[in-house]
């Protein structure tokens, strides 16, 4: 018989760290703005910030594939997008968790 994982499959890529190291990071979310036209990737490498909370980063990439290089995010304009679309996540998450 075969045993079966039903365990949601993470979406993982690595990244070298500044020291060099190669880094597993997880998929948070994958938008694209029409505003800047342009599409955006949050993750996380799991690890705590000195508050305890997981930190979480966010960079420009390329859907097509064509480069897998992901670029930072230069404007403050682009921040704004990005925390609006993670608060807006965070506030659907703590309603799922939370019903009334």
């Amino acid at each position: 018989m075969k045993e079966e994982n039903n365990e949601k499959t993470k979406n993982v890529f690595k990244v070298i760290n500044d020291k060099g190291e190669e880094v597993d990071c997880e998929v948070l979310f994958t938008f694209d703005s029409d505003e800047t036209k342009k599409s955006y990737i949050a993750y996380t490498d799991n690890t705590l910030d000195e508050a305890g909370n997981v930190k979480v980063y966010a960079s420009i990439y390329d859907k097509t594939g064509e480069s897998k290089d992901l670029q930072p995010i230069e404007t403050e304009k682009e921040w704004q997008i990005i925390e609006n679309i993670f608060s807006k996540l965070q506030d659907k998450i703590g309603e799922e968790d939370n019903p009334s």
